[in-house]
């Protein structure tokens, strides 16, 4: 990761969830699928977009797609949390896809956090308020961009429905959370014991 004094205007650094054995139990907390991809902060000011990875890479020109998506949403100004995730053949995420060209190109957006919008910085608001807004913001969705689903319910259950569809795992998080760069136990990341990259 880049030093915080060297990261390009407009880049915050992601919210990065602790990696467990279990995911919580019990309420106060929804769940989503982990996909296997590459993350991505989505910024557009006005007519200008920016996508960079996670140790602020600039990857605009990788996922056109993405970009253009990013470009058309409805706000004068925007910043996305989410996951470049490219399909296999079987429809389940195909992280090795993501290393060529046509996969970047054919790339989507699973976006699960806005953490700007129109001017007004909602890392402060609560998970599911900044869930609601990332919600409205994609009726309809763009072409190139998909809001991940939140799952209420018991963890273990949606976590063994994730490891039995062949998925990556999945990140629970605490509702009424706020968003915070950096390594959170308010995020927590769950793996598929028998999960293999393709």
């Amino acid at each position: 990761m880049s030093s915080r004094r060297n990261l390009p205007p407009g880049f915050i650094v992601p919210s990065a969830p602790e990696l467990r054995d279990r995911p919580p139990s019990g309420p106060g907390w929804i769940h989503e699928i982990k996909y296997d991809g590459w993350r991505l902060i989505a910024k557009r000011d006005s007519e200008h977009v920016r996508l960079w990875s996670r140790p602020a890479q600039d990857w605009t020109a990788r996922f056109r797609r993405i970009a253009a998506a990013v470009a058309s949403l409805p706000a004068g100004s925007v910043t996305l949390d989410g996951e470049a995730v490219a399909a296999g053949a079987d429809g389940l995420p195909d992280f090795h896809a993501l290393r060529s060209q046509e996969g970047q190109l054919g790339a989507v957006l699973v976006a699960f956090d806005v953490l700007q919008l129109d001017g007004r910085d909602l890392r402060d608001l609560a998970l599911e308020e900044r869930r609601a807004a990332l919600g409205g913001l994609l009726k309809p969705a763009p072409d190139g961009i998909v809001m991940s689903e939140a799952i209420e319910g018991e963890g273990e259950t949606v976590f063994r429905h994730a490891c039995a569809l062949g998925l990556e795992g999945i990140v629970s998080k605490r509702l009424g959370s706020r968003y915070r760069s950096g390594p959170t136990d308010n995020w927590r990341k769950v793996r598929c014991p028998a999960y293999e990259r393709k």
